[in-house]
């Protein structure tokens, strides 16, 4: 239909069904950058401004128009052989295509897509042929939803089919590469975690995906595609849940959260609840050890968060739990996993092909975890502990997991093993699951003195890790050291150096603890000596001091010493001091108002782990001179942080992590 007047705007659209040829003008005198259209009564002629863009009408026209053709001949197939020859064509005129646009390939695999989903009634080798047909256009272009779907299909049916290794790893290659978010497309995930366990199902199985993971990070050290790791652990994810779905799904018919925290499961019309498996008793721990009397043996409490095991030797005997039963928040995971006694017989059993799908996928995060330049993304993607609960109650999970947890705790690097901690206090980390009295503990304790050693090298908490483990491991650690595990024994006489122990009678069990090995032995007598020394500092630095030669002193550290406030009044005669180290001192409040009177010219200060608290760092604020001030782990708020900056202008490096400021 031609527009009324014939010029200008047209009045009415024209289908594109309606168009029967498209042309360009070529003939001598006809107008610039013209098409004609022929529709039914007549032509349209379009003119462009320039010929670059008149060329684009042309192709997308016929590109339409080649569409709407195919769209119409594929809606109603009858003869496959031809429908595939039609597929051919089609896939041929896409990549043959002078327009650059997403959708000129992206309209094809929909077609297909459409085709395929409609026609459910084809045979395995119609299925190939028609994957095989489209094979080009996927290299580029990710499949759309269904067409995901139907690769699923093949893949569940046809692991073993050429078409999953030659048309499917370059697919699945390019997603794991390219994708950006699989919560957008969730169907391309499905169809990576069905090409991956397809590949399982190979004659070699675990090796074919071995050398598929080797692809996926490339022969160097680094892998050239960043996007590759965290897009495998999704996969693995949610692969993993999928196999406890039945269990999770089922989550109604088992205690509350609340009510299996306070252990007060009432008699109800409930189903039997989820069989999930106790925590691990600690007696196992403690019954070899020839040296503690039955009377030690029942005094030893091994902590995890709120909840205490008290460990009996009695074999017999049932774990006490205790828990703060008025508070309503929403129980940590170990609170999770502690479950009714009617519970305790009852194991999760996977069906086969869970089973399958779960070894599959927990060998790829071991597989991971083994690469270097993967293990810090690994360790971080993992440290919220992204698993459900029924997961981590399953014995054979948690087992084979432990090679992850390993290999964390062998990394030297601090971005690796401090994931092994939790996200946040009052969360329970790996390193709590895996403890003894964790649900995930399965050996002596010897994963646990792996991952105390490692962390007690990240020196920058060290003392608020020994209050933690003295609060919470304190039974674990004193069972491992009587075993003549140096690492604990350390640990126990670090304790007792930085007074992290209250009570008296605790510190005497752990001195009897100390003094019942060799190495023990020998270690608390060394601490001994030291504590000895350190007790006549004061005097010394007193007398140093006080000898009239250190006026001109500038720099001086007294880290890792025992001195306190009293020596402030030594180091105030030292006028022309300007760094000061009193790292994890028992310098306190009354010591930095004395100093911040008399020290004007201080530019240095290290106050990390001291016992100081608002009180005396307000004081600091008639520092002026000070540049650097390292108020790590102290009691410091976050208004007295913003009342220092606003009052020191010189402060250019502070340093306010592990306190209410950071």
């Amino acid at each position: 239909m031609f527009a009324d007047p014939p010029t200008g705007y047209m009045e009415n659209s024209v289908s594109y069904s309606a168009i029967e040829d498209v042309q360009l003008l070529s003939w001598e005198n006809a107008p610039k950058y013209c098409l004609q259209l022929t529709i039914p009564g007549g032509t349209v002629l379009l003119q462009a401004a320039n010929s670059y863009l008149r060329d684009q009408w042309f192709h997308s026209l016929q590109w339409k128009k080649k569409i709407y053709k195919y769209k119409k001949v594929l809606s109603n197939p009858s003869r496959w052989e031809v429908v595939l020859k039609e597929i051919r064509t089609l896939v041929d005129m896409a990549l043959t295509s002078p327009l650059q646009d997403d959708s000129i390939n992206q309209a094809p695999l929909e077609i297909v897509s459409k085709l395929l989903s409609e026609n459910t009634n084809l045979t395995t080798q119609e299925h190939e042929n028609i994957i095989v047909a489209i094979a080009p256009l996927l290299e580029n272009n990710h499949p759309p939803p269904d067409l995901c779907e139907f690769f699923c299909k093949h893949c569940r049916e046809r692991p073993r089919s050429m078409v999953v290794i030659e048309v499917f790893t370059p697919v699945v290659q390019r997603i794991l590469k390219h994708n950006m978010d699989f919560g957008k497309c969730p169907r391309l995930r499905l169809f990576t975690q069905e090409y991956i366990l397809a590949l399982n199902e190979l004659n070699a199985g675990m090796e074919v995906v071995k050398k598929f993971i080797q692809s996926m990070h490339g022969p160097t050290g680094h892998c050239p595609h960043p996007r590759v790791l965290p897009n495998l652990v999704a996969v693995c994810l949610a692969a993993i849940y999928s196999c406890y779905e039945e269990f999770i799904n089922s989550r109604d018919n088992s205690p509350s959260l609340k009510e299996i925290r306070n252990g007060c499961q009432q008699p109800c019309d409930r189903k039997p609840t989820l069989p999930l498996r106790l925590l691990h008793p600690s007696p196992d721990l403690v019954s070899q050890e020839a040296t503690l009397s039955e009377a030690r043996l029942k005094s030893v409490v091994v902590a995890s968060s709120e909840i205490h095991v008290e460990v009996e030797p009695a074999s017999t005997a049932k774990p006490a739990l205790t828990a703060s039963v008025g508070n309503d928040s929403e129980p940590n995971l170990i609170d999770c996993l502690m479950v009714s006694p009617a519970c305790s017989t009852m194991s999760i059993e996977l069906g086969p092909q869970a089973d399958r799908t779960l070894g599959c996928y927990v060998e790829i995060l071991k597989l991971l975890s083994d690469y270097d330049d993967w293990r810090p993304s690994l360790a971080s993607l993992l440290q919220p502990i992204p698993f459900p609960k029924e997961a981590l109650a399953h014995e054979k999970f948690t087992k084979e997991l432990k090679y992850v947890i390993q290999r964390f705790a062998e990394d030297p690097r601090q971005e690796v093993h401090s994931c092994l901690l939790s996200v946040r206090a009052g969360k329970d980390g790996w390193f709590q699951l895996y403890s003894p009295g964790g649900v995930a503990c399965d050996d002596d304790g010897e994963l646990f003195a792996s991952m105390v050693h490692i962390l007690m090298g990240s020196c920058y908490k060290t003392k608020k890790f020994l209050l933690s483990l003295a609060e919470n491991k304190l039974g674990p650690c004193m069972l491992l050291a009587l075993r003549g595990n140096q690492t604990m024994v350390e640990i126990l006489c670090l304790m007792l150096e930085y007074n992290i122990i209250d009570n008296n009678d605790t510190q005497l069990q752990i001195i009897s603890t100390l003094e019942s090995t060799g190495v023990g032995k020998r270690m608390y007598e060394q601490l001994c000596d030291r504590q000895r020394e350190l007790k006549e500092l004061d005097a010394d630095l007193a007398r140093l001091l006080s000898s009239g030669s250190f006026g001109n002193l500038e720099n001086l550290s007294l880290a890792f010493t025992n001195v306190t406030s009293a020596c402030a009044e030594h180091l105030i005669k030292l006028p022309s001091l300007k760094q000061l180290n009193l790292w994890s001192t028992q310098f306190g409040d009354a010591g930095l108002r004395l100093l911040s009177e008399h020290l004007t010219m201080l530019q240095v200060l290290n106050l990390c782990e001291t016992p100081v608290t608002d009180a005396g760092l307000l004081a600091l604020s008639s520092m002026k001179s000070l540049c650097s001030l390292n108020m790590n782990s102290t009691k410091l708020s976050a208004d007295t942080y913003e009342d220092l900056k606003a009052k020191l202008p010189n402060l250019k490096e502070v340093d306010v992590r592990y306190t209410e400021a950071w």
